[in-house]
């Protein structure tokens, strides 16, 4: 009964969230700070309903200066109420050109600023890589990237693609990881404390100096520290 409750208030704030943010993105179209405020919009009051507590582990967001790359791991569609909380000032996001056509989300995030890429399309793919790099040169805007591609459920990582390596190389900009504790296996949406969730920021990567010839070793380096990381949250969590 709790759960099928949840749901449905769950769905109402995804509406009025919506509204909100549809207002704040047509009142300021494509600003890149409207993806922190509408991810914070989305989360905070959904985090509640859920019944998730949430522990914050982010200062390294507020010391670091624009532009980075963050790496996030990518759990369920969940992410948008567990995540949405923690994107950083000025921060876009890359996502398939499909996500335009959903109803209500996909037009604040198109209006949030946010990058969409035509994965069918090599040649626009890779001009969205190129205007990534632009963005986050001239506009003191970051960029956040699912360097796994997709959901990995909450059962480890997933191989990482390229794309946020190749773009934080090309601008020179340094990787910050984002890790979240693996929600998606505890999360008991039929309890009234529904799970514990803890998302903590790694210390910044720093590729000033290198080439691409470097980034199977950056990527390799990034994926064992968030591995770890993610293993310690889990431990924690359990305990919370």
């Amino acid at each position: 009964m709790l759960y099928l409750l949840r749901l449905v208030l769950i769905s109402i704030q995804f509406l009025l969230a919506s509204v909100v943010n549809l207002l704040i993105c047509f009142s300021r179209p494509f600003n890149p700070d409207n993806s922190r405020l509408s991810g914070y919009t989305f989360s905070v009051p959904a985090l509640k309903i859920l019944g998730l507590k949430m522990r914050l582990e982010t200062a390294d967001f507020q010391s670091q200066p624009n532009p980075f790359v963050v790496v996030a791991n990518h759990q369920s569609n969940w992410d948008l109420f567990v995540l949405g909380c923690s994107v950083p000032r000025r921060t876009v996001s890359l996502g398939k050109k499909s996500l335009k056509w959903i109803p209500f989300f996909g037009q604040i995030y198109w209006l949030a600023g946010n990058i969409l890429i035509d994965r069918g399309n090599a040649v626009k793919a890779k001009a969205a890589m190129l205007h990534t790099t632009r963005v986050m040169q001239e506009q003191d805007t970051s960029i956040w990237v699912f360097a796994e591609g997709t959901r990995n459920l909450g059962k480890g990582m997933l191989p990482f693609k390229k794309g946020a390596f190749q773009m934080a190389i090309n601008a020179g900009v340094p990787i910050v990881p984002l890790c979240c504790s693996s929600y998606k296996s505890t999360m008991r949406l039929n309890r009234w404390n529904s799970g514990n969730i803890i998302i903590k920021t790694l210390e910044p990567i720093r590729t000033t100096g290198m080439t691409l010839d470097d980034m199977p070793a950056l990527m390799d380096l990034c994926r064992s520290r968030m591995e770890a990381c993610i293993a310690e949250l889990d431990a924690r969590a359990a305990v919370l």
